[in-house]
């Protein structure tokens, strides 16, 4: 040991030369190092020079600029079932669009087939992030020229959510509200904010009017009704406009068969009732569970209003071409006419042709006997009306887009955009 130490330290007192008990690097060696610095030095030089000289660059992103006559629209939850169907719609008007999405409830599926019709540069990008990470949410801002936001980004769960209610004010409040942050920091004009007729509870009189008291019973609606808080205290002091969509249940698919709705399969107990339905009826389980059959309707089941999702991406088009600076928009989005579970289970046994076994189990917490909108403002203001209102239709629509994708999107990668 001792003698290898020693072999050690003269190796390394033979590198350098000693001069009054100071050792002294080799001139030689010095100038070699020098010159590697230096022609280190010029290589970056040239690099840089030719990078100049390169039409691309300094070209800022055409997501990073504002362009006349394009309007650039963040839309949060973009690759979810209605985010991803409201992101066709813009970009078949020509809007420009970056969706952000983690993936956690969206398909990157949908996100593809986006791509493969819009494959133009500037129109469509995809950035993978999580809305509850603050400080990549102010970067993608301060990267992106944004003229609007459309949050969908949110877990929709009613039954989830009485199971996992910190998960809902998180996902769903305190997300909201960093979004909110970030276009007042980044100074972005317009809100259209994707909220639910959940917010209303289980009120007294029927239909649902915007000035029907929100007072909601279990933590979904609760959740959306302090963020549509936050954004309404915020806006007192702001120009922003604001556009809040309080929708009912959304049902169907892109009639030409591009998109359709493909819930986790973890999530099929807390899911839609469209895709409880169509599972039955693919046999992937074994019938279709109907919750409720003791309140007080006419059918003892619970009373609904479904709205298309091709109808409800046309009312926050609508919204967003007449939002005004200063302004708020409050406005419910549904059909106007409540149909019983039951009423849905026979139209979902005509439109997907098989005899659904359908087992009646109790309530559900949280779940409220009967909904239905007054959708009078929206039609007097925005000039939306409801247009596809056969249940059967819309159904059968949703389910030729089910039996043509057995996996739902695939685990198809996204390709660069």
């Amino acid at each position: 040991m001792l003698g290898l130490g020693r072999t050690r330290a003269q190796t390394r007192s033979s590198r350098s030369m000693s001069l009054g008990g100071m050792d002294y690097a080799d001139p030689k060696k010095k100038s070699n190092f020098v010159g590697k610095i230096l022609m280190a030095a010029v290589l970056t030089a040239l690099c840089i020079l030719m990078l100049k000289q390169s039409p691309t660059f300094n070209t800022p992103s055409a997501f990073s600029r504002h362009q006349p006559g394009v309007i650039h629209v963040l839309v949060t939850g973009g690759a979810g079932y209605i985010g991803s169907h409201a992101a066709l719609r813009l970009l078949k008007e020509n809007y420009r669009v970056t969706i952000v999405d983690n993936l956690s409830r969206g398909n990157i599926g949908a996100v593809r087939i986006l791509q493969e019709l819009f494959p133009e540069p500037g129109r469509l990008q995809f950035i993978y992030a999580d809305l509850g990470d603050a400080k990549v949410v102010h970067q993608i801002f301060s990267q992106n020229a944004f003229d609007a936001v459309m949050h969908f980004a949110a877990v929709a769960y009613v039954g989830e959510s009485t199971l996992h209610p910190l998960k809902y004010y998180h996902n769903i409040t305190s997300n909201t509200l960093t979004v909110l942050e970030a276009m007042s920091a980044h100074g972005v004009p317009t809100l259209i904010y994707s909220s639910t007729c959940a917010t209303y509870g289980e009120p007294e009189k029927m239909p649902i009017t915007e000035d029907t008291p929100q007072l909601p019973i279990n933590p979904y609606g609760k959740a959306k009704k302090m963020a549509e808080d936050i954004i309404l205290d915020f806006h007192k002091n702001s120009n922003m406009a604001v556009m809040i969509l309080r929708y009912f249940n959304v049902i169907g698919s892109d009639p030409e068969g591009r998109l359709g709705e493909a819930p986790r399969p973890e999530l099929r107990e807390h899911g839609r009732i469209s895709g409880a339905c169509y599972d039955a009826a693919r046999g992937i389980v074994p019938d279709l569970k109907v919750r409720g059959t003791d309140y007080k309707t006419t059918d003892g089941t619970c009373i609904r209003d479904y709205i298309d999702v091709t109808d409800l991406v046309d009312a926050h088009v609508k919204a967003l071409e007449k939002s005004r600076p200063g302004k708020v928009g409050i406005y419910n989005v549904g059909t106007g006419r409540g149909r019983s579970v039951k009423e849905f289970v026979e139209a979902c046994k005509a439109a997907t042709g098989v005899p659904i076994k359908v087992d009646f189990l109790p309530r559900r917490p949280g779940d409220y006997a009967e909904v239905f909108s007054d959708p009078t403002k929206i039609k007097l203001e925005l000039n939306w009306t409801a247009k596809h209102t056969d249940l059967q239709e819309s159904l059968q629509v949703a389910w030729r887009w089910q039996k043509s994708h057995l996996n739902g999107y695939g685990s198809s990668l996204v390709k660069s955009s």
